[in-house]
């Protein structure tokens, strides 16, 4: 009971304790009201989908992946982790991350960060940013051969 926070120590605030007749009942009646907790978890299919925001770092975005991660059923090892983690990065990530897919996640991490910084810094390809910049060209060009050829 003093380890309930949030939602559990409001449902147990509003219990009458009188009605369970020993620990049992009341991590029973807990658990029935609790339940769609573990039958709604993630799957691995969730995590895989879970990108980036623009906004976050990708420390930020992994301690977010991580914690979603944590509530997959049944829960993954480290090994399922890293392929699951690597899957949902987008292309330049991915790229360069999926050569050190047998690697720890820690490492995975360490790979990612330096890989923000080279982006930032303009050492590594954005490859968003040149399909954004490409896809403008690509369709004037497509325009200017269309009627070159009428």
């Amino acid at each position: 009971m003093q380890s309930f926070t949030r939602d559990a120590l409001s449902w147990y605030i509003s219990q009458n304790p009188k009605k369970w007749e020993n620990w049992m009942s009341m991590a029973s009646n807990f658990m029935d009201r609790s339940r769609f907790n573990t039958e709604n978890a993630p799957d691995v299919f969730y995590i895989q989908n879970l990108k980036k925001e623009p906004t976050e770092t990708f420390r930020e975005y992994d301690t977010h992946w991580r914690s979603e991660a944590a509530k997959v059923r049944p829960p993954l090892e480290e090994e399922q982790m890293n392929k699951f983690f690597i899957r949902a990065q987008d292309p330049q990530y991915y790229e360069r991350l999926m050569v050190i897919e047998n690697h720890k996640l820690s490492d995975v991490i360490k790979l990612g960060e330096r890989i923000e910084e080279g982006i930032k810094s303009g050492m590594v390809t954005n490859f968003e940013a040149l399909q954004a910049t490409n896809k403008p060209c690509n369709q004037g060009a497509f325009r200017r051969r269309r009627k070159w050829v009428s």
